[in-house]
């Protein structure tokens, strides 16, 4: 199939610049996708002060919990309703983002944000249903799988893992399959209101009967969006690293100035993420509608009868 990489890339930069109501529903969408969360390392001033002044903090936190239950159960309750609000909120991002690219492309003039809103809503429980069948299938295969190379690497004295290594770098590709999949699945779900097997099928589908196109857009996406998700979290970067280097070296840290910085560039970083997000699943919307696309039959030529 001749497909034309440059006009998608173009189109969907074009799309989403038009409406940018899109924007929005990229920033939701960076929601359920999960940050990663960044894990800084507890570097002791003098190692003999050091486990006592961990186990004397672990005390004091244990008593503090007995104390004040009602404030851990508040916090736990306050985590899980932002869990929910951020699963809620990124599938309704993605479920938008299709929806108003297709509604773009189709010749829509403006979008708006109610409108979208409202007519994701349908979709909502498909869409996350497939996400949810696609972690517990995974969690029943991957989490058995984990747990005996492990098991088996402790008792091979490590040699298990090397035997390992093959299946595990094996996984990897499939897993960037399956996540290829679930993203022509959500578009067919949406655009042709499938079922989640039939929009699971019409994904899959659409991947093996066009695996060419597929691959290199996915590599083009893959790479783009890392180099430009980097070049977005280098503000971010700058203003932690000293902060890294500084506790290293044991000096006291300007912590307020990383938190001023960081505080401060947050709202550019969602939007510069919301504008990426929406990017990505406007190319991946397009590309699912050219790979389905069906050739215009040619008209039937109507010829007069000579008087």
């Amino acid at each position: 199939m001749n497909f034309n990489f440059g006009e998608v890339l173009t189109r969907a930069w074009q799309i989403i610049w038009k409406h940018k109501v899109l924007w929005v529903f990229g920033i939701f969408a960076g929601c359920g996708r999960g940050g990663g969360g960044g894990s800084g390392g507890q570097v002791s001033g003098s190692g003999d002060q050091t486990f006592p002044q961990i186990e004397q903090y672990i005390q004091q936190l244990g008593r503090w919990i007995e104390d004040n239950p009602w404030i851990v159960a508040i916090f736990v309750l306050l985590v899980v309703l932002l869990l929910i609000v951020s699963i809620f909120l990124g599938t309704i991002g993605r479920i938008g983002l299709i929806r108003g690219t297709y509604q773009a492309e189709i010749g829509a003039e403006r979008l708006n944000f109610g409108e979208l809103f409202s007519e994701s809503m349908p979709y909502f429980w498909r869409v996350f249903g497939l996400s949810l069948l696609i972690l517990l299938i995974a969690l029943v295969l991957f989490v058995p799988l984990v747990l005996g190379g492990t098991l088996f690497s402790a008792f091979t004295a490590g040699i298990g893992l090397l035997c390992l290594l093959p299946l595990i770098c094996l996984l990897i590709p499939l897993l960037w399959v399956l996540s290829v999949v679930i993203e022509q699945a959500n578009v067919a779900i949406v655009l042709e209101n499938l079922g989640i097997g039939d929009g699971f099928r019409k994904g899959w589908n659409v991947v093996r009967a066009n695996i060419g196109p597929i691959i290199v857009m996915t590599l083009i996406i893959f790479i783009g969006s890392g180099v430009v998700g980097f070049i977005i979290a280098l503000p971010i970067i700058a203003a932690v690293v000293p902060l890294i280097f500084s506790a290293a070296s044991n000096n006291a840290a300007p912590i307020w100035i990383t938190v001023i910085c960081c505080a401060v560039y947050f709202p550019i970083l969602l939007v510069l993420s919301g504008i990426l997000n929406a990017y990505v699943q406007s190319i991946w919307t397009l590309t699912y509608m050219r790979l389905t696309a069906k050739p215009r039959d040619n008209a039937p030529i109507e010829l007069e009868a000579n008087a």
